[in-house]
């Protein structure tokens, strides 16, 4: 830049010569080139006051600045020798730019045109003279003096600035040139009226002087009148500006090229230090820069105490803060306001300008006021802008987490799946936390809160940086990313997986973190978001009885979500028409063979799809709030067949399941002894089978429930015990009388060692307790002798009988078990098995 600047000097030297050669020319073609002094005396006070003044004019919206140096040169041109006026106007120049403190090569280049200007309107004085005020022929003569003055000033000028900044447009020499050449004009105009008064008579210096005073006073108000209007119109035109900005993060680049642009600023700054989740925002218009800066010039002790004490802070040459000007200049800034944004009584941010531009103008009160008015209106819109920025994120993140919500996630999808990369597909991973309403019930809403934070934290520190993770409610999280194929979303969950399932501390509590993930990718599952996410949670509800908790959807999952949701109106008119039947499986004493009870199971024939599977229809019951009266029935027909077989002289126990929601009912176990007491049956012929989950899960809601029922004497089972959480220690906690090992053990123990270990070590702590042991899924002769070496009490499998309909049972019993008398009734013993 200083190497540019300096670039000036091409044209100061070039206008020096053009002086001094047509300054040489003069002294040789005039008469008397030289002489007045006391003329020259009072030219030189006239040229410094008008060297001084400007005039400002508002034209159409358009402010027009007019200088009065003009009309001293016309009257010189007339009174005074060349070189006397060229020595005048020169001296003027020098002391005009000296009370200015301008730069020095700025100084010379304003001294070299002058001089230049002035002796080439003496030379065409000199070569279209003499001059006769009388005769308009001189008029014509100073007009066009001047007129060449003024041209080699607006050449010189855009001379210079070709050469120090760039060649200048058409449309700005224009904007430059005609604004002179009207006030040219003016100035001609007014000097000749002067000349002409004053060749009449010298008193009409007096008039002139009235003329004079009359005018200053006139533009002295129209001049405040012109800056009251143009700070109203000003902030007008700001406030509209910021006004009718959206709210679309363009808020501080109006404001600031506004701001800079209204107060002639070289640079407008708007500082906001970081508040909340608002970052720290520090943004710059430059006058030489396109866009906005993030770099400031002024210093930051100034910007903090203005917005520690909430007070304005104006530094310069007619704002005073001496102390702090120095510090200013060290900078290179010559002048500064800086205004503390106010939202209420609270200080946001604050807004300044910097380095008034021109060598000769500075900022002024005025220029404060208008910066305070800027900054009241500023402050509202930034806080303004932040509400709508707030409710624009709480309208798209979940307030828990701070995660993009199902709505922010939807919209991310739309313009993903728009977009096809070959050799990449959109994967959405749906991870649903595990055992959430368990926390939230056993520990409290916060440490549910607490689980689902720190699971949106994991996810965050764990996923790709390209992926997008949100959370779509409740205990369901949602991880999208392009990757290569299905494949590389499965590796991808797992890994997710993996890393969620470190262990969450709750004070002197630890609690193991697992989730089921559910995956499907763009385009192969679907094309619509909405699309996408429901078959992502269908996924993931089939990972839930996943081994790996992993599961990539297929469109067999919706056809049978789909066949559910229509189950739900006809389960209801099924139970209404006593259209489910209940199907019995025996269960057998492996010590003596003989038959002990057997477990009731609800089957359902659909009219339409045929046999309907206990985990569909018993699923559709939970979620549409029948699962009450499906288990009523089931009781029901069991007790009722129970009495049958009492009546019969060979009484059975009945086994029924139950649902842990079942648990929670405190009316349960009224209901259960009105159904005892309806049906005649003894409350110890009726056994109740929980899966481990519903008295793990749940440890402190059921145990009510469960004391009432063991206090009325129903047998209390452990079902599918093995494939909770639990320890075998927990079972002296409970109320329980049997234990029943699940059939994957069972099933496995004849071939696999470690299978066979654990239903040993559950049959001896159980008996160690005191529990009877049920071994489920029993399919051969070698798992039944196993079974009966380790001293497992009951069998119940294949290898005896399938769930069979009564009158079925009824004729297996006939088939394949002889009666026996004992003193509680006839005993079924089976006459061989296999």
């Amino acid at each position: 830049m200083r190497r540019r600047t300096e670039l000036a000097w091409l044209i100061t030297g070039q206008l020096t010569l053009i002086a001094a050669s047509l300054a040489a020319i003069l002294s040789i073609r005039s008469h008397e080139p030289i002489g007045k002094w006391g003329w020259a005396l009072v030219f030189f006070a006239v040229c410094v006051a008008a060297d001084t003044v400007t005039l400002s004019f508002e034209v159409r919206r358009d402010t027009v600045l007019m200088s009065l140096s003009e009309i001293p040169l016309l009257l010189g041109l007339f009174v005074l020798p060349p070189i006397t006026l060229l020595l005048v106007r020169v001296a003027a120049s020098v002391v005009t730019q000296m009370r200015r403190k301008v730069a020095p090569v700025k100084g010379v280049f304003n001294i070299a045109k002058s001089a230049a200007s002035t002796t080439c309107a003496c030379l065409v004085v000199s070569a279209l003279g003499p001059l006769k005020l009388e005769d308009p022929r001189s008029w014509l003569v100073l007009a066009a003096a001047v007129f060449t003055s003024a041209a080699i000033n607006v050449a010189a000028v855009v001379a210079v600035i070709a050469v120090v900044q760039g060649r200048m447009t058409s449309q700005e020499i224009a904007a430059t040139a005609i604004p002179s050449v009207i006030a040219t004009l003016i100035n001609i105009t007014v000097g000749l009226v002067i000349l002409i008064v004053l060749q009449q008579s010298g008193w009409a210096v007096l008039l002139l002087g009235f003329v004079v005073a009359v005018f200053a006073l006139a533009y002295r108000s129209y001049a405040q009148f012109l800056r009251q209007h143009r700070t109203l119109s000003e902030i007008y035109d700001i406030t509209r500006a910021i006004a009718d900005t959206p709210h679309d993060g363009t808020l501080t680049d109006v404001l600031l090229s506004r701001v800079r642009t209204v107060l002639a600023a070289e640079t407008a700054t708007l500082w906001l230090p970081a508040q909340g989740r608002f970052p720290d925002v520090l943004l710059t218009a430059r006058v030489d820069a396109l866009g906005l800066l993030d770099v400031v010039a002024t210093p930051d002790s100034i910007r903090k105490a203005a917005i520690e004490s909430g007070e304005t802070i104006a530094i310069g040459a007619k704002l005073g803060e001496d102390d702090r000007l120095a510090q200013l200049r060290e900078s290179g800034v010559k002048d500064l306001i800086v205004v503390p944004l106010k939202a209420g009584s609270a200080v946001i941010g604050c807004l300044e300008v910097s380095s008034r531009m021109g060598e000769f103008t500075g900022f002024g009160p005025g220029d404060v006021r208008l910066l305070e008015a800027v900054a009241a209106h500023a402050a509202v819109a930034v806080e303004n802008s932040r509400l709508v920025e707030r409710l624009r994120f709480d309208a798209y993140h979940d307030a828990l987490t701070s995660l993009p919500n199902r709505r922010r996630l939807t919209a991310a999808l739309e313009e993903s799946v728009k977009v096809r990369a070959p050799g990449e597909v959109v994967a959405v991973l749906l991870f649903d936390v595990d055992s959430l309403r368990d926390v939230n019930d056993s520990l409290g809403y916060a440490a549910g809160d607490r689980l689902l934070a720190e699971v949106a934290s994991r996810l965050r520190g764990s996923a790709p940086s390209a992926a997008l993770v949100g959370r779509s409610g409740g205990d369901e999280f949602v991880v999208t990313m392009r990757v290569a194929n299905a494949e590389a979303a499965m590796a991808l969950a797992t890994t997710l997986r993996r890393q969620l399932q470190k262990p969450l501390t709750f004070g002197t509590l630890t609690l193991d973190v697992d989730t089921a993930v559910g995956i499907v990718v763009h385009p192969d599952h679907g094309t619509e978001p909405a699309t996408l996410l429901q078959r992502a949670e269908l996924a993931t509800y089939a990972a839930k009885s996943s081994a790996s908790g992993v599961q990539l959807f297929s469109l067999g999952m919706e056809s049978r979500s789909v066949r559910r949701l229509g189950l739900a109106g006809d389960l209801r008119r099924a139970l209404d028409n006593n259209d489910l039947e209940v199907y019995f499986q025996p269960k057998v004493d492996l010590r003596d063979r003989h038959l002990v009870g057997v477990e009731c199971l609800a089957r359902w024939e659909h009219p339409t799809h045929g046999s309907v599977a206990p985990e569909d229809f018993v699923a559709v019951a939970e979620h549409t709030g029948q699962l009450g009266r499906l288990t009523e029935a089931v009781l029901a027909a069991g007790l009722m067949r129970a009495r049958q077989w009492v009546d019969a002289g060979r009484p059975l126990g009945v086994a029924v399941n139950l649902s842990p929601r079942t648990l929670v009912d405190p009316d349960f176990p009224l209901r259960v002894e009105e159904l005892l007491q309806e049906h005649g049956v003894s409350p110890d012929r009726l056994t109740l089978e929980i899966t481990e989950d519903g008295f793990v899960g749940e440890e402190d809601r059921p145990l009510p429930t469960l004391r009432r029922l063991y206090e009325m004497g129903v047998r209390l089972s452990v079902d599918d015990f093995g494939t909770g959480y639990s320890s075998l220690s927990y079972l002296r906690r409970l109320p329980v009388h049997e234990v029943k090992v699940d059939r994957t053990f069972v099933q496995g123990m004849a071939t696999d060692a470690g299978d066979f270990a654990i239903v040993r070590a559950v049959v001896d702590i159980s008996r160690h307790f005191g529990l009877a042991v049920v071994a489920e899924g029993v399919e051969s002769e070698l798992t039944l002798d196993l079974l009966a070496d380790i001293g497992c009490d009951i069998g119940q499998g294949f290898l005896f009988s399938r769930p069979l309909p009564y009158e079925r049972l009824e004729a297996w019993l006939g088939a394949r078990t002889d009666a026996e008398p004992s003193p509680t009734g006839e005993l079924r013993r089976l006459r061989a098995v296999g």
